[in-house]
């Protein structure tokens, strides 16, 4: 599912425009952003925690070349399915 096919299911289940859907849908994602910048996670009970986390620099290999490169430290976000979810799957 992508994410105009998340709003027109959305949109679908609520009754409503594909305008309000997409607001509605932004307005989430915009919540699960800003959660992670202030506090470094989210949880969704039942369905699962998205966290920041840091990744130490390291030396990876080119594969076409072999040849060594170095990967930067930086942040990634990471998800941990929830219980609910992971039984529902």
């Amino acid at each position: 599912m992508n994410r105009s096919q998340l709003v027109e299911r959305v949109a679908r289940d609520l009754r409503t425009s594909r305008l309000q859907a997409s607001r509605l849908v932004q307005s989430v994602l915009n919540a699960i952003e800003s959660g992670l910048c202030e506090d470094g996670s989210v949880t969704l009970t039942g369905f699962g925690t998205f966290e920041v986390k840091d990744r130490k620099a390291r030396t990876g290999r080119n594969p076409h070349t072999g040849e060594p490169i170095p990967i930067e430290a930086g942040r990634r976000v990471g998800f941990r399915v929830g219980k609910a979810l992971r039984d529902s799957l």
